[in-house]
């Protein structure tokens, strides 16, 4: 069929309603809970890391529930934190990374850890993907975060091109609208989970099916 040409800002009105009856975003829905600060959005991001989003919310509320500021987590033992953090995946290594941002922050900035991407992107184990969604979802900062749904997505689309999620964030910025920037990661990643999936993406049941140029689908529901 004869597609039309891409308009994001109707597709992504679609999907706003296509995505509503799923879980959103892990970060997104911790922040919706009331776990807004940088810091607390910053340990859920790297408890995220590998980790499915069914893992990665019950163990940053059981984590929370114990310790939510720099100093109540620069005080838990190693031992108790990765018991705390034990079902995602690389725990031992990510209870090490929570512990040293803990007591950095709270030797330098107090209580409170600023939104600044080179302040986040100063800490072991916190790259730029992880840096611009806890900026986005915590500090309302236009910046994309482009995980393996947003690049994934963008290119079956049509609407990008680009080889890596990392060509995907520069090609993004380039084209797409800044007021788009944080709720691009919060509906495709619902969108990508559910709809748009890696294999065997639902195009039947699909809101931007008319625009989409389905590069690379060769099989559909």
């Amino acid at each position: 069929m004869d597609k039309l040409p891409f308009d994001i800002d109707v597709a992504l009105e679609r999907i706003e309603d296509a995505v509503r009856p799923w879980p959103k975003a892990a970060l997104f829905q911790l922040f919706e809970e009331g776990y807004t600060s940088t810091f607390e959005q910053l340990l859920a991001c790297i408890i995220s890391i590998r980790t499915y989003d069914e893992v990665t919310l019950p163990v940053s509320r059981k984590l929370f529930a114990r310790a939510r500021t720099p100093s109540e987590l620069s005080r838990l033992s190693w031992e108790e934190l990765d018991a705390l953090i034990s079902p995602s995946t690389f725990h031992e290594r990510k209870a090490n990374q929570i512990l040293s941002i803990a007591m950095q922050v709270a030797e330098r900035f107090g209580e409170s850890l600023p939104g600044d991407r080179d302040v986040l992107l100063s800490f072991a184990g916190v790259g730029p993907k992880c840096a611009n969604l806890v900026l986005g979802v915590a500090c309302g900062t236009p910046v994309i975060s482009v995980d393996i749904h947003v690049h994934r997505v963008t290119g079956r689309w049509g609407y990008i091109k680009a080889s890596t999620p990392e060509k995907t964030l520069l090609a993004l910025e380039a084209k797409l609208p800044e007021q788009h920037w944080i709720d691009i990661n919060r509906l495709l990643v619902p969108f990508g989970k559910h709809i748009c999936t890696g294999t065997k993406p639902r195009c039947s049941t699909c809101p931007v099916l008319d625009m989409c140029q389905q590069v690379g689908v060769v099989e559909h529901r």
